[in-house]
């Protein structure tokens, strides 16, 4: 049988590192060394106190936890409407913004809503997988846009001029992961005029805004109406398994991406929008978060570079380094491996991020314990002495 265009997707292999890390933490068994979760995006806080209260207060209410709107319950769209004028001094009206379900379900939902069949659509690498895979398995035409330190792993103006041809959208990410680079206002403001002169729809992923350090973050929202942002509650609200995010949409496309959520949604789940409400009112919380993603950050670049792995710049925000380990002589696959064989530590090889220079590159998660990124500094040290 004939397989369908979803069947040409690539993997999004740090799901298999995780695996890998799985059966090397089993393996081990609850007397080994613990495997040190460097691999993986995921906060190492929980979900927020008030947020898990208030769900708590609903389940004992009797509420019963139905269907909601598609575009999400009126109450969460009103908050984060407020929690956008908040942050960044912008009014953005309820009506403009989508719940889904997480920044995953709001990919989609802005690919098709934004494009037809067959555009193409560019993107910096290194990149988050995902945004290449979704737009492979919706059958558009990913433009991939070399981004190296001399640009801050950014795309740029002079990137998109430089195209054969125009294309219909363009995908960014400040603060981006895998490198946590971030684009200016001014960098920003900039791609965002020449899309809107231009014709070509902006899609900003914002989903690591609040985990930001001594860098301004500011939103595309802010220089265009015809941009589309994705956020989530996945990263600074800690709320990676409860699956909810959220898209500020043009006006023009809120009533097709409602038809799209209804059909392919129904929408994000009821007990997770009752969390991401009670969520806002946790922000002293969330900060210190922050202050600890902050402390983990500044001991995991100094343990990096102590151990002789120099060649990162280091993150202006969200919680990963990307490292340059070409010059230890060996594939960051075959780096990776040897890491978790030897000091059982996971990190995710380049591959993942970029297909033509991944294998010079490992990033490293530093969103675990603070106890857990001490260790890996000094597990690291030990690594670096040993020979591949």
């Amino acid at each position: 049988m004939k397989p369908g265009i979803g069947a040409r997707v690539p993997p999004f292999r740090v799901m298999d590192v995780i695996t890998a890390a799985n059966a090397r933490a089993a393996a081990l068994g609850a007397a080994g060394p613990a495997v040190l979760r460097m691999e993986v995006g995921q906060p190492g806080t929980g979900l927020p106190e008030g947020a898990r209260l208030a769900v708590e207060a609903a389940l004992r209410g009797g509420d019963p936890m139905g269907y909601t709107e598609a575009l999400g319950m009126p109450g969460l769209r009103a908050r984060i409407s407020a929690h956008i004028l908040d942050w960044y001094g912008v009014e953005v009206t309820a009506a403009r913004v989508a719940v889904t379900l997480g920044a995953s379900g709001a990919f989609p939902l802005a690919f098709l809503a934004a494009f037809e069949a067959g555009d193409e659509v560019a993107l910096a690498a290194p990149y988050y997988p995902p945004y290449l895979n979704i737009l492979v398995a919706l059958g558009l035409k990913p433009v991939v846009l070399p981004c190296g330190v001399e640009t801050g792993f950014q795309p740029t103006v002079a990137m998109l001029e430089s195209l054969p041809s125009r294309p219909a959208g363009l995908i960014i990410a400040s603060p981006a992961n895998p490198t946590g680079s971030m684009l200016s206002p001014e960098a920003l403001r900039e791609l965002a005029v020449y899309c809107d002169t231009h014709g070509i729809r902006l899609i900003s992923d914002e989903i690591y805004h609040g985990l930001t350090y001594g860098k301004p973050a500011a939103t595309a929202a802010q220089f265009s109406q015809s941009a589309i942002v994705i956020n989530s509650f996945s990263k600074y609200f800690s709320m990676t398994g409860w699956r909810v995010g959220w898209l500020v949409l043009p006006e023009d496309l809120v009533r097709p991406v409602e038809r799209l959520a209804q059909n392919l949604f129904i929408s994000a789940p009821y007990a997770s929008q009752i969390a991401a409400q009670a969520a806002f009112d946790c922000h002293t919380e969330l900060q210190s978060h922050r202050t600890t993603y902050a402390a983990s950050r500044k001991t995991l670049i100094a343990g990096l570079q102590h151990a002789g792995f120099t060649a990162f710049p280091p993150p202006d925000g969200a919680f990963y380094i990307y490292v340059d380990v070409s010059a230890h002589g060996e594939d960051s696959a075959d780096f990776c491996t040897r890491l978790l064989a030897q000091q059982n530590i996971a990190a995710t090889p380049g591959h993942d991020f970029d297909a033509v220079n991944g294998g010079k590159y490992v990033r490293f998660s530093y969103c675990a314990p603070l106890p857990d990124i001490e260790e890996a500094v000094r597990r690291l040290h030990e690594f670096a002495r040993t020979p591949a």
